[in-house]
């Protein structure tokens, strides 16, 4: 499983909305197994930086890169990058993280 995390950062609190909705537009793209889209609760003090979220499990690189491949991936960033500012993203396979001693 890969697990892909991507944080927005969007300069006009106006566009939150907008970005958001252009992003799930992701949410209709079948090589998911979990997507979600969300906007940051921003309830940790030390960094507000982050707006919204994206959230997603993919059984494998293969599953990933057809989800970037689709064209509801294009459309999407033809929508959300005028309107963002900083994009990060990271991929990881949870069995490599160190995980609590229970899981």
């Amino acid at each position: 499983m890969i697990r892909h995390i991507v944080f927005f950062t969007v300069p006009h609190e106006g566009n939150l909305d907008s970005v958001r909705q252009g992003l799930g537009l992701l949410t209709r793209i079948p090589h998911a197994e979990r997507l979600e889209i969300a906007i940051n609760r921003k309830s940790d003090p030390a960094s507000k930086e982050v707006d919204v979220v994206v959230y997603g499990e993919f059984a494998d690189d293969t599953a990933l890169a057809a989800y970037k491949a689709h064209e509801l991936y294009a459309e999407s960033i033809r929508r959300v990058k005028p309107l963002r500012d900083i994009r990060l993203a990271a991929d990881y396979d949870p069995q490599t993280a160190l995980q609590s001693p229970d899981s």
